[in-house]
């Protein structure tokens, strides 16, 4: 019996999506920015979306941009604010993605620095830090709103009104929040907000920015017109239906995933804290997602961990790339002041809507099983 426990990394398409999708696959092919009937119900269908997508995280329609997904969010957000001012000063939490770490990395090459304000050892924002980080006046600074290894949640709000403050612009990448736990980008204080559908049930290749209506960004793409002329390039009508439509079931079924999500996570992390004595939990003080479970079993590498459960049909991840190559394991976790040793055995569990409360049993009963017989072979970490 396979079992997907991934969910972080990507979900799986709803069958009541993709029936959303498919006439927008088939017979209503028409591009939205035609004028004839074809294209009009393109375009009507595009203003769905976008309602639906904008009433899951309480924004207006028109604050939406879809793009190709988070990545591209991200991008357009930093990018888009940065190229309409001097170089200056980026700031992001030591947390991030990659997709928010690469482009402000990127940025260097223009003359633009970049620095990361601190974690404490649960995951959560060193407030000291981000004093002395806002005190030399960042023009952005980028802050998720859930972790998505640790699955540690920050205080947006809190931060916001302090980068507010500062004359900064924020940025939220709400990717891993968005469908798990309330989203409101009006009560956030953010300026920017980025979503990505395929995490929340919906087809990859979709996304979106959304973008508080006092603050103009530069396009990272030129062309048509588009979204208003914020993201040029004829509209993946089929994906953003299905992205409107994901979001509209996220927000109908939030408190009953959110509830399901969380009971197994409590199953979960007491039968590992029961039957696996030596097992650490990361993040385990601070407030978190109600799907995530990081934690590692000192003396097992946790891509050779990954590999093994693999086998066993368990779809997980790891917070360790030392099996592939890259010595370094979780920046997340270093940044937590987590030792390299056992941060390099790090494993994560992202459980979905549909996880089963049997699955949970079956994944403890085989986790324990791999590690016994990895045990056998003396200790596996990374050095």
């Amino acid at each position: 019996m396979a079992i997907y426990l991934d969910h972080n990394a990507t979900t799986a398409l709803d069958e009541r999506v993709l029936q959303a999708m498919l006439p927008y696959l088939r017979e209503d092919y028409g591009n939205p920015s035609s004028v004839h009937q074809s294209g009009r119900r393109a375009r009507m269908a595009l203003d769905t979306a976008r309602e639906q997508v904008a009433v899951l995280v309480n924004a207006h329609p028109s604050q939406v941009i879809f793009t190709s997904g988070g990545t591209e969010a991200n991008n357009l957000a930093i990018k888009g604010v940065v190229m309409r001012r001097a170089p200056g000063l980026l700031a992001l939490s030591a947390a991030e993605h990659a997709s928010v770490m690469g482009p402000a990395q990127a940025l260097v090459r223009q003359g633009w620095q970049w620095e990361q304000v601190a974690l404490d050892d649960s995951g959560r924002l060193n407030g000291d830090s981000l004093q002395a980080v806002l005190e030399r006046r960042p023009a952005l600074l980028a802050l998720m709103m859930a972790n998505n290894e640790t699955g540690v949640l920050f205080d947006v709000a809190g931060v916001a009104a302090a980068v507010r403050a500062a004359g900064a612009v924020l940025l939220v990448d709400a990717v891993q929040a968005v469908g798990k736990l309330p989203v409101d980008f009006a009560a956030s204080g953010a300026h920017l907000m980025s979503l990505s559908a395929h995490k929340v049930y919906g087809p990859k290749g979709a996304g979106a920015l959304i973008v508080d209506k006092a603050l103009d960004i530069e396009p990272l793409l030129h062309g048509g017109g588009q979204e208003k002329g914020r993201r040029a390039g004829t509209e993946n009508v089929a994906a953003i239906v299905g992205f409107g439509q994901a979001a509209e079931l996220a927000r109908v079924e939030l408190e009953q995933r959110h509830t399901h999500m969380r009971e197994l996570q409590r199953r979960l992390e007491q039968r590992l804290r029961a039957e696996m004595p030596k097992m650490v939990l990361f993040g385990a003080a601070a407030e978190r997602l109600p799907n995530t479970t990081y934690f590692a079993i000192p003396g097992i590498d946790g891509e050779t961990l990954i590999g093994a459960l693999d086998q066993a049909g368990l779809a997980v991840a790891s917070g360790s790339a030392c099996g592939s190559g890259d010595v370094d394991p979780s920046h997340v976790l270093l940044a937590m002041g987590v030792d390299h040793g056992l941060a390099s055995a790090a494993v994560r569990v992202s459980l979905g809507k549909d996880t089963l409360r049997e699955e949970i049993d079956i994944f403890v009963d085989r986790l324990k099983a791999q590690v016994k017989t990895l045990q056998s072979f003396g200790s596996l970490a990374c050095a």
